[in-house]
Protein backbone atom coordinates (compact mmCIF):
# COMPACT_ATOMS: atom_id res chain seq x y z
CA UNK A 1 0.00 0.00 0.00
CA UNK A 2 2.70 2.65 1.08
CA UNK A 3 4.47 2.12 -2.46
CA UNK A 4 1.08 2.73 -4.43
CA UNK A 5 0.62 5.85 -2.39
CA UNK A 6 4.32 6.84 -2.91
CA UNK A 7 3.87 5.82 -6.62
CA UNK A 8 0.70 7.73 -6.96
CA UNK A 9 2.74 11.40 -5.34
CA UNK A 10 5.55 10.50 -7.85
CA UNK A 11 2.93 9.73 -10.72
CA UNK A 12 1.27 13.03 -9.75
CA UNK A 13 4.50 15.17 -9.65
CA UNK A 14 5.86 14.41 -12.59
CA UNK A 15 2.19 15.10 -14.23
CA UNK A 16 2.45 18.58 -12.59
CA UNK A 17 6.59 19.11 -13.69
CA UNK A 18 5.04 18.11 -17.06
CA UNK A 19 2.66 20.74 -17.57
CA UNK A 20 4.97 23.16 -16.26
CA UNK A 21 8.02 22.35 -18.70
CA UNK A 22 5.95 22.89 -21.60
CA UNK A 23 3.37 25.88 -20.74
CA UNK A 24 6.39 28.42 -21.34
CA UNK A 25 6.55 31.27 -23.89
CA UNK A 26 7.83 29.28 -26.74
CA UNK A 27 8.95 30.50 -30.76
CA UNK A 28 8.00 27.88 -33.52
CA UNK A 29 9.69 26.37 -35.60
CA UNK A 30 12.25 25.08 -33.34
CA UNK A 31 14.31 23.90 -36.58
CA UNK A 32 14.96 26.24 -39.78
CA UNK A 33 17.74 26.90 -42.19
CA UNK A 34 20.50 28.78 -41.94
CA UNK A 35 20.64 31.97 -43.56
CA UNK A 36 16.74 32.04 -44.57
CA UNK A 37 13.89 34.08 -43.96
CA UNK A 38 11.58 32.18 -41.47
CA UNK A 39 7.92 32.87 -40.13
CA UNK A 40 8.38 32.60 -36.69
CA UNK A 41 5.86 32.00 -34.11
CA UNK A 42 5.40 33.11 -30.19
CA UNK A 43 3.35 31.32 -28.20
CA UNK A 44 2.45 32.79 -25.10
CA UNK A 45 0.24 30.97 -22.55
CA UNK A 46 -0.96 32.23 -18.78
CA UNK A 47 -0.86 29.12 -16.87
CA UNK A 48 -1.50 30.85 -13.46
CA UNK A 49 -4.08 33.09 -12.31
CA UNK A 50 -2.99 36.23 -13.04
CA UNK A 51 -3.68 37.52 -16.98
CA UNK A 52 -0.71 37.98 -18.79
CA UNK A 53 -0.47 41.61 -19.80
CA UNK A 54 2.43 41.76 -22.76
CA UNK A 55 5.34 39.90 -23.80
CA UNK A 56 8.64 41.56 -25.17
CA UNK A 57 11.40 39.07 -27.43
CA UNK A 58 14.86 39.73 -27.83
CA UNK A 59 16.40 39.48 -31.09
CA UNK A 60 19.60 37.83 -30.87
CA UNK A 61 21.99 39.45 -32.64
CA UNK A 62 22.83 38.13 -36.62
CA UNK A 63 18.76 37.72 -36.90
CA UNK A 64 17.30 40.14 -38.79
CA UNK A 65 13.51 40.97 -38.08
CA UNK A 66 12.00 41.50 -41.86
CA UNK A 67 8.26 42.08 -40.74
CA UNK A 68 6.06 41.84 -37.31
CA UNK A 69 2.79 40.97 -38.79
CA UNK A 70 -0.35 42.74 -37.25
CA UNK A 71 -3.03 40.93 -35.53
CA UNK A 72 -6.19 41.90 -34.06
CA UNK A 73 -6.40 42.45 -30.16
CA UNK A 74 -2.95 43.30 -29.51
CA UNK A 75 -0.69 45.90 -30.26
CA UNK A 76 3.60 45.60 -30.75
CA UNK A 77 6.48 47.73 -30.22
CA UNK A 78 9.86 47.28 -31.57
CA UNK A 79 13.00 48.68 -30.16
CA UNK A 80 16.14 49.19 -32.01
CA UNK A 81 20.09 48.90 -31.18
CA UNK A 82 21.53 50.74 -34.23
CA UNK A 83 19.48 49.93 -37.86
CA UNK A 84 18.17 46.47 -36.35
CA UNK A 85 15.35 45.57 -34.35
CA UNK A 86 16.66 44.36 -31.23
CA UNK A 87 13.71 43.67 -29.22
CA UNK A 88 9.68 42.99 -30.03
CA UNK A 89 7.00 43.98 -27.44
CA UNK A 90 3.50 42.61 -27.93
CA UNK A 91 0.79 43.68 -25.65
CA UNK A 92 -2.59 41.89 -25.24
CA UNK A 93 -4.69 40.88 -22.01
CA UNK A 94 -4.71 37.02 -22.28
CA UNK A 95 -7.06 35.43 -19.15
CA UNK A 96 -5.51 32.78 -17.10
CA UNK A 97 -5.51 29.32 -18.98
CA UNK A 98 -5.45 31.37 -22.22
CA UNK A 99 -3.23 31.36 -24.99
CA UNK A 100 -2.30 33.82 -27.59
CA UNK A 101 0.21 33.45 -30.75
CA UNK A 102 2.27 36.66 -32.25
CA UNK A 103 3.57 36.16 -35.55
CA UNK A 104 7.08 38.04 -37.33
CA UNK A 105 9.24 37.29 -40.20
CA UNK A 106 12.94 37.18 -39.66
CA UNK A 107 16.46 36.31 -41.60
CA UNK A 108 18.04 33.32 -39.79
CA UNK A 109 21.91 34.27 -39.36
CA UNK A 110 24.07 32.00 -41.17
CA UNK A 111 24.72 28.85 -38.53
CA UNK A 112 24.56 27.47 -34.96
CA UNK A 113 21.62 27.53 -32.68
CA UNK A 114 19.24 30.76 -32.23
CA UNK A 115 17.94 31.60 -28.22
CA UNK A 116 14.99 33.51 -27.88
CA UNK A 117 14.86 35.09 -24.55
CA UNK A 118 11.43 36.80 -23.69
CA UNK A 119 9.73 38.05 -20.58
CA UNK A 120 6.28 37.73 -19.91
CA UNK A 121 4.54 40.54 -17.95
CA UNK A 122 1.57 40.11 -15.34
CA UNK A 123 -1.63 41.90 -14.35
CA UNK A 124 -0.21 42.44 -11.01
CA UNK A 125 3.34 43.94 -11.88
CA UNK A 126 5.38 41.04 -12.02
CA UNK A 127 7.33 39.24 -14.89
CA UNK A 128 8.27 35.93 -15.60
CA UNK A 129 12.12 35.67 -17.73
CA UNK A 130 11.98 32.51 -20.26
CA UNK A 131 16.07 33.20 -20.31
CA UNK A 132 17.40 30.19 -18.77
CA UNK A 133 19.64 27.51 -20.38
CA UNK A 134 17.79 24.08 -21.68
CA UNK A 135 16.65 21.87 -18.42
CA UNK A 136 16.46 25.15 -16.57
CA UNK A 137 12.62 25.86 -14.97
CA UNK A 138 12.44 29.10 -17.55
CA UNK A 139 14.39 27.98 -20.59
CA UNK A 140 14.48 30.10 -22.88
CA UNK A 141 13.14 28.93 -26.67
CA UNK A 142 16.15 27.85 -29.04
CA UNK A 143 15.85 27.31 -33.02
CA UNK A 144 18.28 25.20 -34.27
CA UNK A 145 19.92 26.15 -37.71
CA UNK A 146 20.70 23.36 -40.19
CA UNK A 147 23.08 24.53 -42.34
CA UNK A 148 22.19 22.19 -45.19
CA UNK A 149 19.57 23.68 -47.56
CA UNK A 150 16.37 20.73 -48.51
Amino acid sequence: MRNAVHAAVLAGALFVAGAVIHAHVTVAPRLSQAGVTERYTVRVPTEGQVATTSVELEIPPGVIVKDVIAGDGYTFETRRSGDRIAAISWKKDIPPGGRSDFVFVATNPSAGAVTWKAHQHFADGTTVDWAGAPGDPRPASVTTLNSERK
